[in-house]
């Protein structure tokens, strides 16, 4: 196969054009790649007379694989200059052009960049591994090449990605300590609090994860029997399948990422489909090195997919000021500003917060009382709506899923109703059910929706979240505790909350024997109840 060739400087519009058609590539799952990489090769390409140039290589990946990348450089490069090093893993499924348009800007800023597809993916070697160890060391490996052949600094590296090549970055962290500075974008930290949040399988997530990475990928022997156990509700198989995502976890190593001290700045969705945020911001809490947490209205990936259009983007431009400064020793402000910033779903404003404790900080407790009993497997209308669909229109038509709470068949939700505020409540943080529950059956699986109600009984749904039980004895009560997905939501005056619970949605694999029913009640020595947490007047 001939070396590609990319003649001149880049221009952003090319730039953009590239990764629109990545994207729209990756997004209908483009081509079937190769069965196999090419041997490992150094692409040639035309210099540029000014301007960062661009690229693209063969590189060499761990266990002997390749891995197809390029590389941006500052204009004017010459032998024995240094720059800060970037590094982007690529998304799941996406081709190495994805950051084309945000790696030109770097460069142009003066740094390195070096972008890479997966392993596994299109036409990089080896199987996809779903950041397992061979993805981590494929990061190191790429440092060291990128050392070897590109005017990088090795005092001054960062890595950063969105989704998968978030979680690579975040795990990359943890195991090299050459790595000062991270962007983490809509990715995750805990894996099975991710997908398997709640002990319930995120259907549509993991489905289209798993058809993703069949088209534009090779999944390994292990991630196809994953999958398989993981839909199949193979339940004997649970610890193996808990065990396999703590590997791929950050979470996991925790301690490790904090002993490298690596600055960490996270950017998450309220609405992702994917990698809910509360662990992300649970994760987040537990670091101790320098960072930064960032949340916007949106599903996975929708903050930031302008910026890798190459438009005006708030996580991009934090992204890069994060970099400057932690990276180049720029006094741009970032690390003085709070840490945790929130962007409202209902008004689009940022606050900030020093904390995520201080998310939040006061609390509403709504009291559950009285005795509700439904029959489980039917649909009762409540639901958390279509993967990406709902929360993107939620983004930019403020149009969340939404159901007539007085026409919600009592047979099949329980429904508590607050009364009408007469003042905004504006909700901050996670929100958290605590009832008991009594079930004819040993297992079943229900789903909590939490709704701003207007005075025509309108709903818009503000947070849900699922919860599944096994081995419980049948007509024995025992207490639930679930936390709903973090949010920023404001209920205007007038409205008021409802908190609906069913047993099916189309989000989540349910477990719910023929003929279940549920008891919902609230014992006078442990009332049940809905705390909201609100933010601080």
């Amino acid at each position: 196969m001939a070396p590609h060739h990319l003649s001149g400087r880049p221009s952003k519009a090319t730039a953009a054009a590239l990764t629109a058609a990545a994207l729209f590539a990756g997004a209908a799952f483009g081509l079937a790649p190769a069965a196999e990489a090419a041997p490992a090769r150094a692409a040639a390409t035309a210099s540029a007379s000014s301007g960062s140039s661009l690229k693209f290589y063969d590189i060499p990946g761990s266990g002997g694989i390749t891995l197809k990348g390029n590389v941006f450089t500052p204009a004017g490069a010459k032998d024995g200059d240094r720059y800060p090093l970037i590094v982007f893993p690529t998304s799941w499924g996406m081709p190495q052009i994805e950051y084309l348009a945000q790696a030109q800007k770097l460069a142009d800023a003066g740094y390195t960049v070096v972008s890479y597809t997966s392993r596994g993916f299109w036409l990089s070697g080896g199987n996809i591994e779903v950041a397992g160890p061979p993805d981590v060391a494929d990061a190191s490996s790429v440092i060291d090449w990128a050392l070897a052949h590109t005017p990088s600094d090795p005092a001054r590296i960062g890595m950063a990605g969105v989704s998968y090549g978030a979680g690579i970055s975040l795990l990359a962290a943890g195991h090299d300590k050459r790595i000062k500075a991270v962007v983490a974008m809509s990715g995750w930290a805990d894996l099975i609090q991710s997908i398997y949040g709640g002990r319930t399988q995120h259907l549509q997530a993991a489905a289209l994860l798993g058809a993703a990475g069949q088209v534009t990928g090779r999944p390994s022997a292990e991630l196809n029997q994953i999958l398989k156990e993981f839909l199949g509700s193979d339940l004997s198989k649970e610890q193996d399948m808990i065990d396999w995502g703590h590997k791929r976890s950050p979470a996991t190593y925790l301690d490790q990422i904090n002993k490298n001290g690596a600055a960490l700045m996270l950017g998450n969705a309220w609405g992702d489909s994917l990698f809910p945020p509360n662990q992300y911001a649970d994760f987040f809490s537990k670091l101790t090195g320098p960072k930064r947490l960032e949340l916007r209205p949106g599903d996975h990936a929708t903050a930031e997919a302008t910026g890798l259009l190459g438009l005006p983007n708030d996580v991009w431009s934090d992204a890069h000021r994060w970099f400057d400064h932690y990276l180049k020793g720029a006094d741009n402000g970032i690390d003085k500003e709070q840490p945790v910033q929130l962007k409202s779903r209902t008004d689009g404003s940022y606050e900030g917060y020093p904390s995520w404790q201080a998310v939040g900080a006061a609390k509403e407790k709504l009291a559950l009382n009285g005795t509700q009993k439904i029959w489980a497997n039917v649909d009762s209308g409540a639901d958390g709506g279509i993967i990406f669909l709902s929360s993107i229109l939620d983004q930019f038509a403020k149009l969340p899923p939404m159901a007539s709470i007085p026409l919600l068949p009592r047979s099949f939700a329980a429904v508590w109703q607050s009364p009408a505020y007469g003042e905004d409540r504006r909700i901050r943080g996670t929100a958290k059910l605590h009832t008991t529950l009594t079930s004819t059956k040993e297992s079943g699986t229900l789903v909590a929706y939490l709704y701003d109600v207007g005075p025509l009984g309108l709903g818009k749904l503000v947070s849900n979240a699922p919860f599944t039980f096994h081995g419980q004895t049948p007509g024995k009560p025992f207490p639930v505790d679930l936390e709903l997905f973090s949010t920023s939501y404001d209920v205007p005056a007038g409205h008021h909350l409802a908190l609906v619970v069913d047993t099916v949605d189309p989000l989540y694999i349910e477990h719910n024997p023929l003929g279940a029913q549920l008891t919902f009640s609230s014992p006078a020595s442990d009332p049940s109840s809905l705390t909201v947490p609100l933010r601080e007047k």
